[in-house]
């Protein structure tokens, strides 16, 4: 990705630029705390982080409307607060606790919402595209007019079973946006050197389904992209493809030292496409906020995170007997 040449202040309000700056700085700072956790030994298995890719899930997020669903893979915390979840009962969750949204059983990578339509993390590569496409089904077959949200990266866009989904959801003409987080390096390995086509939305083609790439580092060419292709979906077109193109600044996990590529790469980035810096700049420049209150937010959001995490620490972890409780559901 080439840097912005220069900070454009669009046609957009001064409220709606500073909701977007808080809710990708709290995604920011929740990563942040829990990356810390994790070292501190108080988050188990895996955790997978979402710093860098913050635009994406808030200008998405900003294009749905109420009742929509969304289901992603593994790196799914900022998934969780950009629809409305409780910092409280993510961290909770991460750390194993009974306070959290699976009472602690299912982790960093395994957490549900039923109240705010988040389907879930899912561990294995890929498996959430089909799910996703049996949620929005099941709206298509009760006519309410919803839309699904459903998020897989780049390494996931090679697996078979994302194309299955595909046939079947063009050929259903189902009300779901396919969202690829490509952040370029799927596990470890970089785009370029595992997929054959350059562009990934166009892998839809075959299928007749609509798509196109956009600057997932910017989060209002985010949200504008989001807001046609929810209309195309709404309007009874089908499916719709949206390849985000974004960028992790850690590693693929807290286990991983990403050594595939070099630090002068990723602070590159840093400097030159960070997702929160362009909205402070933009809140700065068309005089919608001042230091000062960009400061006053920051430490609003630190309390806020800070509060989960000891949250977190005070809540139980589950007794031996939840291991009986959720196993099925009756009829």
């Amino acid at each position: 990705m080439s840097a912005r040449k220069s900070t454009k202040v669009p046609n957009v309000s001064g409220d709606e630029l500073r909701q977007y700056y808080k809710d990708m700085l709290l995604i920011r700072r929740f990563e942040e705390k829990a990356g810390q956790l994790y070292g501190m030994g108080l988050i188990g298995g895996f955790c997978h982080l979402y710093i860098g890719q913050e635009a994406v899930i808030v200008g998405l997020e900003a294009a749905a409307e109420e009742g929509d669903k969304r289901i992603t893979s593994y790196r799914d915390h900022g998934h969780m607060l950009a629809c409305g979840m409780d910092p409280n009962g993510v961290m909770a969750e991460l750390t194993g606790r009974i306070g959290g949204y699976s009472k602690g059983k299912g982790g960093s990578m395994h957490m549900f919402s039923a109240d705010t339509h988040f389907y879930g993390g899912h561990g294995i590569v890929a498996a959430q595209v089909p799910i996703g496409a049996g949620l929005a089904f099941a709206d298509k077959y009760n006519g309410n007019g919803r839309v699904t949200f459903t998020y897989f990266g780049d390494g996931a866009a090679n697996q078979g079973q994302v194309y299955e989904t595909f046939n079947m959801a063009a050929l259903w003409s189902l009300p779901v946006v396919f969202v690829v987080e490509n952040n370029q390096y799927a596990m470890g390995t970089a785009q370029v050197r595992s997929t054959s086509t350059p562009d990934l939305y166009t892998r839809g083609a075959a299928f007749g389904i609509a798509g196109e790439a956009v600057d997932g580092m910017d989060v209002l060419a985010v949200k504008a992209a989001g807001t046609k292709a929810v209309a195309h979906c709404r309007a009874g077109k089908g499916p719709y493809i949206l390849e985000v193109k974004t960028y992790r600044y850690r590693g693929h996990s807290m286990s991983d030292p990403a050594k595939y590529r070099t630090r002068e790469e990723v602070q590159r980035m840093r400097e030159e496409r960070d997702p929160i810096d362009h909205v402070r700049e933009m809140l700065l420049q068309g005089k919608h906020a001042s230091e000062d209150d960009l400061k006053a937010i920051d430490k609003e959001i630190k309390t806020l995170v800070a509060a989960s995490a000891d949250f977190a620490r005070e809540s139980p972890e589950p007794s031996a007997s939840e291991l009986y409780t959720d196993i099925y559901a009756e009829a």
